[in-house]
C-alpha cells in the first residue's frame, strides 16, 4: 500500500476530520485516511489512487493544500465542517 502525505489549510475540529476521512474513502483506490488535527496533515492509503482527485475533493471541501488557501475556501471548510458534526 502506498501512503501520501498532504498538507492542508483550514482543518479546524473532529467535524474537519470526519468530512475529510469520509469523503476521501469513497474515491477509488483510497483505502485508508488519517487526519492529523495539529499538523493539519491528511495522510491516504491505497494501492491505485489518483492523487489529482484526493486533492481536488479537499480543495472542493474547503481544505485546499498549503499555501493555496482563499476566502471562498474558508468558507467552504465551515460548511464541511457543520456536516462533519452532525454526522
Amino acid at each position: 500500500m502506498k501512503a501520501q502525505e498532504i498538507f492542508v489549510e483550514n482543518v479546524k475540529c473532529h467535524g474537519c476530520m470526519t468530512t475529510i476521512k469520509s469523503s476521501l474513502l469513497k474515491i477509488a483506490g483510497v483505502e485508508s485516511v488519517d487526519v492529523n488535527l495539529e499538523e493539519e496533515k491528511i495522510t491516504v492509503g491505497g494501492q491505485f489512487y489518483d492523487r489529482k482527485k484526493v486533492v481536488d475533493k479537499l480543495n472542493a471541501l474547503g481544505y485546499p493544500e498549503k499555501g493555496n488557501n482563499t476566502l471562498f475556501n474558508q468558507a467552504k471548510s465551515y460548511v464541511s465542517c457543520a456536516i462533519g458534526k452532525v454526522s
